[in-house]
């Protein structure tokens, strides 16, 4: 049986998010930070041997203020990352335990995620060894420089690609092993660059990425659809009556 540690990269800088004083990962919604919902996606799956959350450093102390009492409970491990992404799930993927498989990267903002989905997901992994979730384009789209439109762009053949991104645990480790000064957006690319293939699977549009406070409110709307995971252990005590809503 497949074992799976689920990677959560929660270090990034939120400039886009328009809130001085509050980052996306750590924003309000419906009463519990956006990561704390991410996580708990995760965290009751019998698949799953290991949750790691990666921060930044410069959150390390108001994290412990706020968030000791759920990260003790919940079992997840908190490090520390670095100056961008890849840096950051490189550092995580140091934590992985021996007994895990297979290591999944979702991102910390993506709260909105249905159990079917992450299911499917980590079953194609364990087919082929690497898999993302994805959504093909369904909008015209147009290349543009100082907002003037200079060719409308085929969109056939393309997804835009989510996470979960799910790979056997070695051949994410060797990729990052062979990763040097290339730009990266996700770890399905790292793999594609050290020769590897990654498998998709249809995701959904619900499953967004908050980028926006716009974004939040969206989040909030689509949660109170979205199915409830299956419970598989005690409730969470710090998140009130019902852990997913």
């Amino acid at each position: 049986m497949a074992r799976f540690c689920v990677i959560l990269p929660a270090a990034g800088a939120s400039r886009r998010f328009g809130d001085q004083h509050t980052k996306k990962q750590y924003a309000s919604l419906e009463g519990r930070a956006v990561w704390l919902h991410t996580a708990e996606r995760f965290l009751n799956r019998p698949d799953v041997v290991q949750t790691i959350l990666v921060i930044a450093p410069e959150d390390k102390e108001l994290f412990q203020r706020k968030f000791a009492p759920d990260v003790a409970f919940l079992g997840i491990r908190v490090v520390t990352g670095g100056a961008t992404r890849a840096e950051s799930v490189r550092r995580g993927l140091e934590q992985v335990p021996e007994e895990a498989t297979h290591v999944c990267v979702h991102d910390a903002v993506r709260p909105c995620l249905a159990e079917a989905w992450v299911d499917r997901v980590f079953q194609k992994a364990e087919q082929t060894g690497a898999a993302l979730l994805a959504v093909p384009v369904a909008d015209t789209l147009k290349r543009v420089e100082d907002q003037r439109v200079l060719q409308t762009v085929s969109r056939g053949g393309l997804w835009a690609a989510q996470t979960p991104q799910v790979f056997e645990k070695q051949l994410l480790q060797d990729a990052y092993a062979r990763l040097q000064d290339q730009q990266v957006t996700d770890d399905a690319q790292v793999v594609e660059l050290a020769g590897g293939k990654v498998h998709v699977v249809p995701g959904s549009p619900l499953n967004l990425k908050i980028t926006t406070r716009d974004d939040l409110k969206l989040a909030q709307a689509v949660l109170k659809v979205l199915p409830r995971p299956r419970p598989q252990g005690p409730a969470h005590p710090f998140a009130g009556d019902d852990l997913w809503r």
